[in-house]
Formats: structure tokens, C-alpha cells, sequence
């Protein structure tokens, strides 16, 4: 008897939970009077139903099919705090249908149907908080579309169709913390509609068919701490002055199509402390890409398709705690790439095709205290380990499969070569060892050719060094930009030169050691050839000098033409003026000449007196 009185005891206590509210609940609503909520989803209500409680501060309708929303609809919840109408038909809200909700802070219309928001819908809306209109049919957003939500810190509108947001549409979100835009039709972002989020902290953009990030996009964001860049298959650069103006602690680049990390973009970003770069088509981590990335703890390069990592590749990263190299196609991953291994707590090297050799042995060693986030790394060579975690590998395997051999440069007789200029050079070097060697050539101004170099001298498989169209003049001022070392450390020249000459020096380096080689190139001058001037002279230079085309014709023949017009009309001119003047002048005077007195009866005799000449002018 005592039990069953403790057991009504207890439903009496507990009854009050269950009743509704004073005001009455909806008939197919349920209502919690201790929360004051009023939960209708999923009861295909086509309007607001009608005999909720004032006093209800959580109104769930998520899930029906309510299509419209008019002033009057919400006038009698002044308490509302909470408003969830998600997943409705709601294809028109009235301006001011939420104007009697002065306490609002969360409202959701996600998966609606609104393609438009007119002005006014927000009015009175003065402690909102939380908007989401994500996977609506919103093709615009129009100028002050927000203006009434000064306390707003977060807004979604993801998922919709927009097309175009106007330059003020952010306008008078002084508040705003986050916002997400996703899966939009968005070809463009315009720093001047984000330039009015001064107060913005976090921004995500997802599934967007942009296909480049513009200087002045984020440059009116100072508050900007996380940035995230998710699905956009069009990009491919991140241009260098892009982030700058930012103060980033967190940036995600996923999901694109950018083929290498972008140093120039990540060098005015010191405050960074969490960097991914995941998912991207890069291959090859260079020396000291992120060398200016000094707080940097995070960096993740997952999926990424890398193949090599540089050695000093990390430098500079002198607080990094969590490397997620995971899913690529590195085979090892040396200390050297490293500014300093005891700074690394948690590393992810799985699912990469690992040799397991002296290059990991730093690894091994510290296989008991790295973190390596449940994944552990398997070895896929040699063959005896294949498969086998480094984590449970014996002692004993640490002298036996990571130990190594340091390079041996196998013919060391000097190559001496004699080449005339423009001719193609090659020197050998073929090195071995374990792990294999890689092979680089010194060149005789001291500059360093790999297998990445490229221009007129390159490394061939076997360690050939190949000189191509030798010249004379490259001697003692050899030129990298002509000189690549193909695969297996053969170093060949293009186009050598007489200040290719010189001796160059191979250099077999693996984690092991080095070995070197010596090998001298001699490139022979042009001889030189008398010609008479203008003799030899390049037929294309002179046409590329003095172009002929249509134009140049037309322009050379008309100043001719005008030339010649002109000299023509000058005569005429002095023509006319002589005629003018024909008749008025005289054109005949005299001459009266009188001889020199002379003495003597010689002079006498041939005096005569004077004489007159006429003469007539022409």
C-alpha cells in the first residue's frame, strides 16, 4: 500500500510538466510547461495555428505546409524567443509579420521556398542572433535587406540560388560573428558588399563556381579570423595579394584546383596558427614555403597528390604541433625538412606508399611518443616488412632495414670535354647507394642544378650531364636558366657557351652522406669573319625592323601624295604672282661704259670715247 502511495505521489509531482499551459496548447501541438515550448512539427498545418499560449518563448512548426506569413500570425507571442519554420512551403513574408516579437533571437525559415526578401520583413527584429535562410530559391539579395538586425552574429544563406548581392545588402550588421554562403550561383565576390561586415570573425564560402580571389575582396574585413574556402573547382591561384589587410589565425583552401602552395598569398599572414591546404592537386612542397608562418601549429595536406617534400620545406614552422600528411604519394619524409622535429606531437603519414628505411628512421625512433591519431603508418617496401605499422616494429629492425649506405659516385675518371659554341654537353654521374642517392651539379659560378632546373643544361638518366648548342662565349659565366639534371644525375647543357666553361662538380647526396665528382668543360670561341658592311645582315631582322603592311603603305603613300600637291601649289602660286605683275616694270636699261685714260699714242689712238650697251632683263 505504501508503494502505491509513493508511486501517485509521484505522477502528482510530475503531472504539472505535463500540462499545458495556462492559455491552453493546440489540439495537435505538444506543450512543455516547464520550457514553454510549443512543438508542431510534422502535422501539415497550412497556417499558424491558433490558441497558443502568450507565454510560449520556443514555437516549433518545422515540417508542414504553412505557404504564407502575414502580419498578424505571430501578434499574440510577444514572449517568442525561438522560432523554427523550417522545412515548410513558405513562398511570400509580409513585411512587419514579425514586428510584435521584440525577444526574438533564433528564427529559422531554412528549406522554404522565398525567392525574395522585400524590405521591411525584419522590422522590430532588435534582438535577433541567428538567422537562417539557407536552401531557399533566393536569386538576390537587395540593399538593406538586414538593416533592422543590429544584434545578428550569425546568418546563413547557403544553399539558394543567388546570383547577385547588392553592394549595401550587408548593411547594418554591426553585430555579425559568422556567415556562411554556399551552393549558390555566384561567380564573384564583392568586397564592397563584405566591407560593411566590420565586426565579421568567421567567413565560409562553399560549392562557389568563383574562379579567382581578387585583391580588394576581403581588404575592408580587419576582424577576419577564419576564413574557409570549400569546392571551388575553378580556382586555380591564389593570387599573392589576396589576403592581405588580414589578420588570419585560421584558413581553409580545400577542394580546388591550385597546383602549388600559395607562399607569395600565405606571406603577410604571422598570426596564422591553422593552415589546410587538403585535397588540392599539389605535388611538391618547396624549401621554405611556409617560412613566414611562425605561429603556425596546425597544417594539414591531406589528399593533396604529393610526391616530394623538400628538404627545409617546414622551415621556419618553429611551433608546429599537428602535420596531416596523410593519403598522398610520398615514400619517405625526412627531418630534414623540418625546422625543428621536437616541436611535433601528432603526425599523419597513412595511406602513403612508405619506404621503410634509414630517411624514417627519426620516425621509429619516436614511434612510442608521437601521436599518430589512430592511424598509425605502414611500411609498403622493402618486402619483408611490407604492411607491418612502424609503431610495432621490433627493435631489431631498426638495424636491419634503417640503416644507410652513403653514396658512391661509381667512375670517378675526370671528364675533360673540349666543345665548340652551340654545341650540346654532357657529363655522367651515376651514383649509388641506400637509400638512392639524388644528384645535383655545382656550376663554376657556384650555382646549384637539380633535376627541377631547367633551361640549356639539364641532368640525364645515369648522371650524364648534357651541354646542348655549346658557344664560346659562355665560358667562365655559365648560366643555370640553360642547365637541368635529368632523372639519374646525367647534367645537360644546352647552347654552351664560353662561360660555360669551367669545372663542375656532382654532388651524390642521401641521407647517409655525400660523395663528389669532378668534371671540366672547355667551350671554344666563334671564330670571327671580315664582312663587308651590311654583308650577313638577318633578312627577318631587318623585315621585324621595318614591318611593310597595308598600313605603313597607305600612310606613306598619302604624305607622298600631299608632298607632291603641295610643291605644285607653291609654283602655281609664284606663276600667278609674276603674271600679276608682267607690263608694270621695265624690262630693258642702258649701260654707258667709258674706257680707262691710258697714256701713250697706243691709248690715244684707240680712244674713242664712251659706249652704251643695252641690255634687256629675262
Amino acid at each position: 500500500m505504501t508503494c502505491w502511495l509513493w508511486v501517485l505521489s509521484l505522477q502528482f509531482l510530475l503531472l504539472p510538466a505535463a500540462l499545458p499551459p495556462a492559455g491552453g496548447c493546440p489540439a495537435r501541438c505538444e506543450c512543455t510547461a516547464q520550457t514553454r515550448t510549443v512543438a508542431c512539427p510534422r502535422r501539415r498545418l497550412t497556417a499558424v495555428p491558433d490558441g497558443i499560449p502568450a507565454e510560449t518563448r520556443l514555437l516549433e512548426l518545422s515540417r508542414n505546409r504553412i505557404r504564407c506569413l502575414n502580419p498578424g500570425d505571430l501578434a499574440a507571442l510577444p514572449l517568442l524567443e525561438e522560432l523554427d519554420l523550417s522545412e515548410n512551403v513558405i513562398a511570400h513574408v509580409e513585411p512587419g509579420a514579425f514586428a510584435n516579437l521584440p525577444r526574438l533571437r533564433v528564427l529559422r525559415l531554412r528549406g522554404n521556398l522565398l525567392k525574395l526578401i522585400p524590405p521591411g520583413v525584419f522590422t522590430r527584429l532588435d534582438n535577433l542572433t541567428l538567422l537562417d535562410l539557407s536552401e531557399n530559391k533566393l536569386v538576390i539579395l537587395l540593399d538593406y535587406t538586414f538593416q533592422d538586425l543590429r544584434s545578428l552574429r550569425r546568418l546563413e544563406v547557403g544553399d539558394n540560388d543567388l546570383v547577385f548581392i547588392s553592394r549595401r545588402a550587408f548593411a547594418g550588421l554591426l553585430a555579425l560573428e559568422e556567415l556562411t554562403l554556399e551552393r549558390c550561383n555566384l561567380t564573384a565576390l564583392s568586397g564592397e558588399s563584405l566591407g560593411h561586415l566590420r565586426g565579421l570573425g568567421a567567413l565560409r564560402l562553399r560549392h562557389l563556381a568563383i574562379a579567382a580571389l581578387e585583391d580588394q575582396n576581403f581588404q575592408r574585413l580587419p576582424g577576419l579570423l577564419h576564413l574557409e574556402i570549400d569546392n571551388w573547382p575553378l580556382l586555380e591561384e591564389v593570387a599573392a595579394g589576396s589576403l592581405r589587410g588580414l589578420n588570419l589565425t585560421s584558413l581553409s583552401v580545400t577542394h580546388t584546383n591550385i597546383t602549388a602552395v600559395p607562399s607569395a598569398a600565405l606571406r603577410y599572414q604571422a598570426h596564422l596558427t591553422c593552415l589546410n591546404l587538403s585535397h588540392n592537386p599539389i605535388s611538391t612542397v618547396p624549401r621554405g614555403s611556409f617560412r613566414d608562418l611562425v605561429r603556425l601549429r596546425e597544417l594539414h595536406l591531406a589528399g593533396a597528390l604529393l610526391a616530394v617534400v623538400e628538404p627545409q620545406a617546414f622551415l621556419g614552422l618553429r611551433q608546429i604541433r599537428l602535420l596531416n600528411l596523410s593519403n598522398n604519394l610520398l615514400s619517405t619524409l625526412e627531418e630534414s625538412t623540418f625546422h625543428s622535429v621536437n616541436t611535433l606531437e601528432t603526425l599523419r603519414v597513412d595511406g602513403n606508399p612508405l619506404a621503410c628505411d634509414c630517411r624514417l628512421l627519426w620516425v621509429v625512433q619516436r614511434r612510442k611518443t608521437l601521436n599518430f591519431d589512430g592511424r598509425p603508418p605502414a611500411c609498403a617496401t622493402p618486402a619483408e616488412v611490407r604492411g607491418d605499422a612502424l609503431r610495432s616494429l621490433p627493435d631489431s629492425a631498426l638495424f636491419e632495414y634503417f640503416v644507410c649506405r652513403k653514396p658512391k659516385i661509381r667512375e670517378r675518371r675526370l671528364q675533360r670535354i673540349t666543345a665548340a659554341a652551340g654545341a650540346d654537353v654532357r657529363f655522367q654521374c651515376r651514383a649509388e647507394g641506400e637509400p638512392a642517392p639524388t644528384v645535383a651539379w655545382v656550376t663554376p659560378r657556384h650555382r646549384t642544378v637539380t633535376a627541377a632546373s631547367a633551361g640549356r643544361a639539364r641532368v640525364l638518366p645515369g648522371g650524364t650531364l648534357h651541354i646542348l648548342d655549346a658557344r664560346p662565349g659562355d665560358s667562365g659565366t655559365y648560366t643555370a636558366g640553360r642547365a637541368r639534371v635529368l632523372p639519374g644525375g646525367t647534367l645537360h647543357i644546352l647552347d654552351a657557351r664560353p662561360g660555360d666553361s669551367g669545372t663542375y662538380t656532382c654532388v651524390a647526396s642521401n641521407a647517409g652522406g655525400n660523395d663528389t665528382y669532378f668534371a671540366t668543360l672547355s667551350v671554344q670561341p666563334e671564330p670571327a669573319v671580315n664582312r663587308t658592311p651590311g654583308e650577313g645582315r638577318n633578312d627577318t631582322q631587318v623585315a621585324a625592323r621595318f614591318p611593310l603592311d597595308l598600313t605603313t603603305i597607305l600612310v606613306s603613300t598619302a604624305m607622298g601624295c600631299i608632298t607632291f600637291l603641295g610643291v605644285v601649289l607653291f609654283c602655281f602660286l609664284l606663276l600667278f604672282v609674276w603674271s600679276r605683275g608682267r607690263g608694270q616694270h621695265k624690262n630693258n636699261f642702258s649701260v654707258e661704259y667709258s674706257f680707262r685714260k691710258v697714256d701713250g699714242p697706243a691709248a690715244a689712238a684707240g680712244q674713242g670715247g664712251a659706249r652704251k650697251f643695252n641690255m634687256k632683263m629675262i
